[in-house]
């Protein structure tokens, strides 16, 4: 059973309290001295006088009278002051209440904050627990937030906000502790029977519904998500740190999972994420220690069948972990944010060896739709190509569709920009993403992709096939010339070669090659500037009408 911690509340001011305490008591004491002092002469000074008025005493002393007025002025004086210092007092555990309500609440949206979750999750737990019930714990992040404060400005993330945090409050039971943690990230404790995990389903369905509805800010409608990790108390589940740490684990499985949906905490997650955190810290180690490294795969010419160029692929060698593909390590690069410098440093690496080979020979590499962010994108892939050497002729830029859905106007002019440069754009996975003829016509392709998953299966099913006729009929309308990825046998290079695809790649071919293996494939054809110029000296040596060889003849081989 989670260990639950009884916590005292915080005394506030302490030392403030004790100093009026002692104030009060000193005005309480002289109030009741002056007093007395104003019954005995008061009493004396009023025998004199009425014994004065009917004649049958003396003259009444000056003295006591005196020490009377005084008196009396002593009294409205500790009376004045008493009352002064009840108002300080009133005001003060005003301040003092409004300073603890602040020290607990989320200004922007009267929530609970980070700080008095713990507690008041604590309390619930408590109370739950000695009503024979269970509590669950929801980690909620909001899904967009980041883009619509970006473009919009912090007033409207802030209206955004206060509304998802009222929407919340009006959909979980009342006696739930909501709280923000910061940012766009949101804490509720709730409590269920234990019998009945459903109901905590049934909330969660219940908050990515009403979360995920538009939200009016002004004149625009804002739409965004819900993403909600849960964890509930277990038998190994040690105190309210690991309840939320749990929540915020499957949290991260939900976003994983493709956002917008819920997921309870699972044993393993905790291992996974782990791993990937250790992944994480290997990676940005791997960068600067440049263990990061190109391989190719060949690009064939399918009217000739020569070598047309390579396509530049990632992959980490590790003196750890060994050869690991891209799929292991770029998710995990482009969540983190590295994915930039990392693939700058490979294109580096690709564009230095690619520099060696003939000069009919291209060089694509693939940009991540993260890099698509980036506005100086551009300018340093130019100034990879100052430092390197490598004409921008040869080079290929591929990005692929879905990247261009997120952020057109940015994606047109970082390809403006290449374009300029002489770069060629290719658009990479046509068909996987949104196909769409507006991409086409806003952004100046040279090339078209068309992805492995259809030209793979084209001759076994039908709609891969009609994908493939399409795409291939698109690109000689809009004179593109196409590419064709996956090819794994001949009859798929008869098929491709018939619908007027000019490029291929695929296994067929040969898997993806090494630094050291493409440079012994392009010795053996004599496509490398140093064999070739070594080769050509030697010709003019020897007979000056030798004619030159067809330096391509055995590149489909």
């Amino acid at each position: 059973m989670m260990r639950v911690t009884r916590s005292r509340r915080p005394e506030i001011g302490a030392d403030g309290q004790v100093i009026r305490a002692h104030s009060s008591r000193a005005a309480t004491a002289l109030i009741f001295a002056a007093l007395v002092m104003f019954v005995y002469i008061g009493g004396s000074v009023g025998t004199q006088l009425v014994a004065q008025y009917f004649g049958k005493g003396a003259t009444t002393d000056q003295a006591m009278v005196s020490a009377l007025l005084l008196n009396i002025a002593l009294i409205l004086l500790i009376w004045r002051r008493t009352s002064v210092l009840s108002d300080e007092v009133d005001v003060y555990r005003q301040a003092e209440v409004r300073a603890q309500h602040l020290a607990i609440t989320d200004p922007l949206t009267n929530l609970f904050n980070r700080r008095a979750i713990k507690e008041k999750t604590n309390e619930l737990t408590m109370r739950a627990s000695r009503r024979g019930k269970s509590v669950a714990f929801m980690m909620i992040d909001l899904d967009g937030f980041k883009k619509i404060n970006d473009l919009y400005g912090h007033d409207s993330g802030d209206q955004l906000l206060r509304e998802a945090a009222d929407r919340m409050r009006d959909t979980v039971p009342p006696s739930s502790v909501l709280a923000r943690l910061g940012g766009d990230e949101f804490g509720i404790c709730m409590v269920f029977e234990p019998e009945f995990p459903e109901t905590v389903d049934r909330v969660a369905e219940d908050l990515i519904e009403v979360l995920s509805r538009p939200i009016t800010i002004g004149d625009t409608d804002h739409s965004i998500t819900a993403s909600l990790g849960i964890s509930r108390p277990e038998l190994d589940c040690d105190g309210i740190d690991m309840l939320i740490r749990r929540a915020d684990i499957a949290l991260y499985a939900a976003k994983k999972n493709g956002r917008n949906g819920f997921c309870w905490f699972e044993n393993g997650m905790e291992v996974e994420l782990r791993t990937r955190n250790s992944l994480e810290s290997d990676i940005r180690a791997a960068i600067p220690n440049d263990e990061f490294v190109p391989y190719f795969e060949q690009q064939i010419d399918l009217q000739t069948g020569e070598l047309a160029g390579f396509e530049m692929l990632a992959r980490w060698v590790s003196p750890m972990r060994g050869l690991i593909p891209p799929d292991e390590f770029i998710p995990v690069a482009e969540e983190t944010g590295m994915i930039g410098d990392l693939s700058l440093s490979i294109i580096r690496k690709a564009m230095l060896e690619a520099k060696n080979w003939d000069p009919k020979l291209t060089l694509s590499v693939n940009i991540s739709p993260v890099q698509l962010k980036d506005p100086w994108l551009a300018q340093k892939i130019v100034k990879l190509l100052v430092e390197t050497g490598f004409p921008a002729n040869r080079l290929e830029v591929e990005i692929t569709e879905s990247s261009l859905f997120k952020n057109l106007g940015l994606a047109q002019s970082i390809v403006g920009s290449l374009k300029n440069q002489g770069i060629q754009i290719a658009l990479d996975d046509f068909g996987t993403g949104y196909s769409s003829l507006a991409h086409l016509r806003a952004l100046p392709f040279d090339r078209i992709k068309i992805d492995r998953s259809f030209v793979s299966t084209m001759l076994e099913n039908p709609e891969s096939a009609a994908i493939v006729n399409a795409i291939t009929g698109l690109g000689s309308s809009l004179s593109v010339p196409i590419t064709a990825e996956g090819i794994e046998d001949q009859s798929l290079i008869e098929k491709l070669r018939e619908l007027g695809c000019t490029k291929g790649q695929g296994w067929f071919y040969g898997q993806p090659m090494s630094v050291e293996n493409v440079r012994k494939l392009l010795d053996d054809r004599n496509l490398l500037i140093r064999r070739k110029s070594s080769n050509l000296g030697d010709r003019s040596g020897n007979s000056g009408s030798e004619a030159m060889p067809n330096i391509g003849k055995k590149a489909a081989g």
